[in-house]
């Protein structure tokens, strides 16, 4: 079976297209959905089975290497294993694109399965967040049209726009009709909004210009382009846009002024922005809507004038407007920046007030500010107040609260922490557990309880990050652990995933030989976006 992963591996270094070892036309099971939802639901069927989904994800994890032998480990599930059981593992492993798809193969290559529709969805957003652009061709190449929706495209159109590639994204617009889908206007819109949003304006507008005579030209269409010359800042050229579409004698209606508006506070011309706003209104006669003024605020927040910022809100409550939380977490961010925590907590109750729900970025920027000033009852208060709100703290939340805790010697409190993260529906993965591990890890008398959080990861299945593994065994070897740290080795070598089977090597391994790749060990930490990257400064591998 390690033939298949290798040979499943192998569009990552050569893409011309690769057959599937499995009969095409059975892959999906008949759906009334002809087209599916963009964005299927997170929660499996009733008649799923949870512990037959946590143990498959598990080996999904486990098995998580292009070399390991996931097949042989997923044979024995296999008289187990429904559609709906299937959806719900890649729903939980869309963060595992290469396993997510050696199990989608091993399913539909079952006799008599057939995968849900929404399983593709999910699939492909995997493959295609993870920029596995070979494996997502190569898979969809091979499909039959009738496994295909309409829905798939605008993921693409995303995706590739995200990774910077345009003529990728516009390619797989042209493509839509060889695969039975003739493109509508909203599948026009889809591409150019996916080009105009990740900085690619200048590919959406040449597209729009070659492609205008195809489709019914809307204000829609324009706004779109305006608010993509937003994004790269810059207004003279959204400024050009706003103006052919009135030539043209398409009416600007409120979201045209709005993305015009957006595009020149962006530019710091607040000035010609104003002048917009009085146009709108007396000259088109249209009623400004709560985005209209959203873009004046966050262009005072950018400034660092809360009075501005704060003036402008006032003025939106006259009008009996709400600005987004989008919006409102720019004023809290500012004005926790300036101190005014006080003032932060009045917004935060503002939200609230006016029938809005703070999001986590509310909550993380005021939990920011009390970490940074050791504030641990304001902390656990803030926390206790998400609960109530029905805001789930993530792991950045824990991250903070937990780095601080640790740090000022409250290792009670962050236990306790620790100890209700699950009942709060989180579950910890590799960078919590770094804070507590690296945290203890410093902490004179805490080895062991460093040792065993680094135990409990091992035992969850999770493969720690390669700085962790090195804290924790240069501390043992520091403090002449050695029987301790050829547990930790023994432990990882009888885990059940590869990955840290693998890693158990750099126990043994000498610090000295560490040094020597300190330049890789720095790109790592980087690579996995560590809200941790002061460790080095705070928690120095040689203390």
């Amino acid at each position: 079976m390690q033939t298949a992963a290798r040979s499943l591996a192998a569009p990552l270094r050569r893409p011309p297209r690769r057959a599937l070892p499995f009969p095409l036309p059975r892959l999906f099971s008949a759906s009334p959905q002809e087209d599916p939802c963009l964005d299927p639901g997170p929660g499996p069927s009733p008649d799923v089975d949870p512990g037959l989904v946590s143990t498959l994800s598990r080996v999904l994890s486990d098995f998580r290497g292009p070399l390991h032998d996931l097949p042989a480990a997923l044979r024995g599930f296999a008289p187990r294993l429904t559609p709906d059981a299937a959806a719900a593992v890649l729903r939980r492993c869309r963060h595992l694109p290469v396993p997510s798809l050696r199990f989608f193969l091993f399913a539909a290559a079952l006799p008599g399965f057939s995968h849900l529709p929404d399983s593709l969805l999910v699939l492909a957003n995997s493959l295609a967040g993870a920029w596995l652009f070979p494996l997502l061709r190569s898979l969809l190449s091979d499909l039959p049209p009738a496994a295909l929706s309409r829905g798939l495209f605008p993921r693409l159109f995303r995706a590739y726009s995200r990774a910077l590639l345009p003529d990728d994204a516009i390619r797989a617009f042209s493509s839509m009709a060889g695969f039975g889908f003739h493109p509508t206007l909203a599948d026009f819109h889809s591409l150019l909004f996916a080009l105009s949003h990740n900085g690619l304006v200048e590919h959406a507008e040449t597209f729009f210009r070659e492609s205008a005579t195809n489709f019914d030209v809307s204000a829609k269409t324009y706004t779109i382009l305006i608010s993509g010359w937003a994004v790269v800042e810059k207004p003279e050229s959204a400024q050009k846009l706003f103006d052919e579409m009135v030539e043209r004698g398409v009416e600007p209606d409120v979201p045209a002024y709005n993305a015009l508006i957006d595009a020149l506070c962006r530019g710091s011309d607040i000035a010609r922005a104003e002048e917009h706003l009085k146009d709108m209104q007396q000259s088109r006669r249209l009623v400004p809507d709560a985005a209209t003024y959203g873009p004046f605020i966050r262009a005072a927040c950018a400034s660092k004038d809360a009075r501005t910022a704060l003036r402008v809100l006032d003025r939106m409550r006259m009008h009996d407007l709400t600005p987004n939380v989008f919006t409102y977490n720019a004023i809290i961010r500012l004005l926790c920046e300036l101190g005014e925590i006080e003032e932060s907590y009045n917004i935060l109750g503002e939200i609230i007030a006016r029938g809005e729900k703070p999001d986590v970025w509310s909550y993380n920027t005021l939990l920011n500010a009390h970490c940074k000033k050791n504030e641990v009852n304001k902390a656990l208060r803030l926390i206790a107040r998400m609960d109530k709100g029905l805001c789930v703290p993530d792991r950045h939340s824990y991250n903070m609260l937990l780095k601080m805790l640790i740090g000022i010697g409250r290792i009670d409190k962050a236990v306790e922490i620790w100890d209700g993260m699950e009942k709060r529906g989180f579950h910890p993965g590799a960078a919590t557990y770094a804070v507590m591990i690296h945290g203890l890890s410093c902490k004179k008398g805490r080895l062991e309880e460093a040792c065993s959080y680094f135990v409990m990861m091992v035992d969850e299945g999770i493969p720690p990050y390669q700085a962790t593994c090195e804290v924790l065994r240069d501390r043992l070897t520091r403090h002449g652990l050695r029987d301790q740290l050829e547990v930790l080795t023994d432990r990882m070598r009888r885990s059940t995933s590869c990955t840290i089977q693998e890693m158990a090597s750099i126990m043994c391994t000498s610090k000295k030989a560490d040094e020597t790749r300190s330049v890789s060990i720095e790109q790592e930490l980087t690579g996995h976006g560590l809200d941790e990257s002061e460790w080095r400064g705070k928690w120095k591998l040689g203390d």
